[in-house]
């Protein structure tokens, strides 16, 4: 099965997965926006466009009032599709920044320049084992998109999540199942980090997938190290164009520098350096 034949999306050539965005950019219409917690999920339409594949991400910018009385921002930003429902993308936002902010704040009718689906996604677990996802934060978003995967093929993958506190905490509703959830303050689940439940759950036969700040993501390198289980880790940088041209979203492995726009975003545990951050 190719990579454009999977619904909404696994796959494991030895690259890693891949679906080909159509050349340049394309125009699709706010068609939902709704308050999950402190985040909002933003819904596309994109009839044009392939499926895209868990772990993959877009580059968007509103089609009306980028760059603000500012000029910022001047470039679009670039966000892993959370939820794919037919030809509707889902976006989940945090506004940190005039980018998320004009993005989060687009109302139904109003349109979104989208270039993707880019990078590589996840692959598949090993056979017959499980997947634990490990998500923190606005990190959960790829996650979303990963469960709905494994669950339509029949998979029950171990879900757990943390967050700052449960206004937070609310995107766990985003997914099917039952969730382990911590909070920094206590506020909702587990009072501590998600790396103290991903111990407590982590099983030898596992395939960890991750995504979340630097911090955790390197906490979690070091745990699939330390007891020798496979990670796949969807990694964040600040990307200029998505399509490998700046390399500007670099980083360490031990096989020398990757792009995660076009090598990533999805990086193996095992191949990120030690010296990563």
């Amino acid at each position: 099965m190719s990579a454009t034949e999977v619904e909404p999306g696994l796959a494991a050539p030895e690259e890693g997965p891949r679906t080909i965005a159509p050349f340049g950019r394309r125009l699709a219409p706010v068609v939902a926006s709704e308050a999950v917690g402190r985040y909002t999920l933003v819904s596309l339409a994109d009839p044009e466009g392939p499926r895209p594949l868990a772990g993959q991400f877009y580059m968007l910018a509103t089609a009306a009032g980028w760059g603000g009385a500012s000029g910022r921002p001047h470039l679009g930003r670039a966000f892993s599709v959370c939820r794919v429902a037919g030809d509707r993308l889902g976006f989940l936002l945090d506004e940190i920044g005039p980018g998320t902010e004009r993005l989060a704040r687009a109302a139904p009718g109003e349109e979104i320049w989208v270039a993707g689906p880019l990078g590589i996604g996840f692959s598949e677990p090993a056979a017959g084992g499980r997947a634990l996802l490990v998500g923190g934060g606005i990190g959960v978003a790829p996650l979303v998109i990963l469960n709905d995967a494994l669950r339509a093929r029949g998979a029950e993958p171990k879900v757990v999540l943390g967050f700052r506190d449960a206004t937070y905490a609310a995107a766990r509703d985003l997914f099917a199942g039952k969730p382990s959830v911590a909070t920094d303050d206590g506020s909702h689940g587990h009072r501590g980090f998600v790396t103290e439940l991903l111990q407590h759950e982590l099983r030898q036969s596992d395939t960890v997938y991750a995504c979340g700040p630097p911090q955790m993501l390197e906490a979690v390198r070091r745990t699939c190290s330390e007891r020798g289980v496979d990670g796949q880790l969807a990694m964040e940088a600040g990307m200029a164009c998505g399509f490998g041209a700046c390399f500007g979203c670099v980083v360490r492995t031990t096989h020398g520098y990757r792009r995660l726009c076009v090598d990533g975003p999805i990086v193996s545990a095992a191949d990120l350096a030690e010296d990563w951050e």
